[in-house]
């Protein structure tokens, strides 16, 4: 076997997802491996880190693999995909010269050395990760189930080379590979909920929470490396903590990390808001440092749908709900994902959803059509509706859904915003998010001004928007 040892990384999916990869670019560097880039040489291993939340995600973690596959270097399945379907995937898929588990994580140096080595890997039988025991992570890795997220101290040492401890001590199981001023911070693994639409919890397992310690000193180091707003992922960020036997451990964590020095903005994503407490709601709107924003997953307005859904909910609460956050923060930031076309939906019930957005003012509205995912109750319904009905539910929804976030924004000019400057777009214009808008999936500010830097937060006053991002101006010293 060649000495050199270059891999590429693909990752697909969610932030959860990109956290997972940077866990295994730093093992895999502490393995001896080089991370390939476009601009060196070709790598000699391809992992892709897939996807397998729905069809078409599931669809395109196969093409991407295809794609690698066609590069002639020797290409890895790994990921939620991979985790999720095991032999099967690898059967249907020769063209991977192996399918891994999350279980091949902790040793994926060592994996990738058999692939390039020729020897060859049994995928594994993909086990029912919802039957697992709420037991603690050094419980679970102690039985030999990884998960993801969960690894040892991070190192806080600032002489260590691309972010790895020395093999005597404790190291960051972390690598930062996209570089920028917004990391993501996973706050757990899995998720103990049962929606029936849903099938993380089969190949994520139940719900496990880091340690406030381990976040916290992780925090620190992202700081070192470049991160000046984290943001809180994992499947259900209100359940952090439950499994910890304390249900107020995210709003203790807030505060301790907007505490962390060079740290400037903290954000939650994936809230529950059958779960989110006034506590809970008090910390996030007005801590300092905490970005007054609600990533609230309503998933759909009316009640008797919510309760096929297996979730909990209807217009008033949901709205009364939205009448709390603003009374504390009257500027917070709100974004909600929708599922049109659920089995059993009538039109009533449609425009009942309809009807919602229109009073709740939410700031960004994700709209997905009901498909079967199998493996989960839905997929058992009856009453099911045609595509055909399910598309022109989704595009009537959309249409609403522009409009009334183009409003949204525009009821924002004037405002003054706190802008986390993220690139430089030339002549005079800089590109950012207000403590209102979430990274990539949000809108965003593009702020006028002279001097700028990546990582910089600036006051600025709105004086325009196109659709839901924003033009701003740099507000006057007095």
């Amino acid at each position: 076997m060649s000495s050199r040892r270059t891999v590429s990384l693909v990752t697909l999916g969610c932030a959860r997802n990109e956290v997972d990869s940077e866990e295994l670019a730093a093992r895999l560097e502490a393995a001896g491996w080089s991370l390939g880039d476009d601009e060196g040489p070709d790598p000699d291993v391809i992992v892709v880190n897939t996807c397998g939340f729905i069809e078409s995600a599931k669809k395109d973690s196969i093409d991407t693999i295809l794609a690698a596959a066609d590069s002639g270097a020797k290409v890895v399945a790994a990921g939620c995909m991979a985790e999720r379907y095991g032999e099967e995937l690898a059967g249907a898929l020769p063209e991977a010269a192996a399918v891994l588990s999350f279980d091949d994580y902790t040793d994926i140096g060592a994996r990738l050395d058999d692939v390039l080595a020729g020897r060859p890997l049994t995928a594994h039988t993909p086990r029912d990760r919802r039957t697992l025991l709420p037991i603690s992570p050094v419980e679970r890795v102690g039985a030999h189930t990884a998960i993801p997220g969960h690894a040892a101290m991070p190192s806080l040492a600032s002489d260590l080379p691309a972010g790895l401890a020395p093999a005597s001590g404790p190291r960051v199981l972390r690598k930062r590979l996209a570089g920028g001023p917004v990391a993501s911070l996973k706050l757990a693994s899995g998720c103990d909920r049962r929606c029936t639409f849903c099938a993380i919890p089969a190949f994520r397992g139940a719900y496990v929470s880091r340690t406030p310690d381990e976040l916290v000193a992780e925090a620190g180091w992202l700081a070192e490396h470049g991160a000046r707003e984290l943001v809180l992922v994992s499947e259900n960020s209100t359940s952090y903590g439950k499994d910890l036997g304390d249900l107020r451990a995210l709003e203790k964590l807030l505060p301790r990390l907007a505490a962390v020095d060079g740290i400037e903005r903290v954000r939650v994503s994936y809230l529950q808001p059958a779960e989110l407490r006034p506590g809970l709601i008090e910390v996030i709107a007005g801590t300092p440092g905490v970005a007054p924003y609600f990533d609230l997953s309503f998933q759909h307005a009316s009640g008797p749908v919510l309760r096929r859904m297996r979730r909990f909910g209807d217009p008033a609460r949901f709205l009364d709900l939205l009448g709390r956050i603003r009374e504390l923060a009257p500027e917070a930031g709100v974004r909600s994902n929708f599922i049109v076309g659920f089995p059993g939906e009538t039109e009533r019930q449609f425009g009942e959803l309809a009807e919602f957005l229109e009073d709740a003012r939410l700031d960004v509205i994700g709209v997905f059509g009901y498909s079967d995912e199998e493996g989960t109750e839905a997929a058992s319904f009856d009453d099911k509706h045609s595509q055909d009905v399910v598309d022109e539910r989704v595009a009537a929804l959309w249409e609403l859904a522009e409009e009334l976030t183009a409003q949204r924004a525009e009821e924002r000019i004037g405002a003054e915003l706190e802008v986390l400057v993220e690139e430089d777009l030339g002549d005079g214009g800089y590109e950012g998010r207000a403590a209102h808008q979430g990274p990539e999936v949000d809108g965003s500010v593009t702020v006028q001004g002279i001097g700028l830097v990546p990582g910089q937060i600036v006051r600025a006053v709105a004086v325009d928007a196109e659709g839901v991002d924003l033009i701003a101006r740099i507000k006057a010293r007095p």
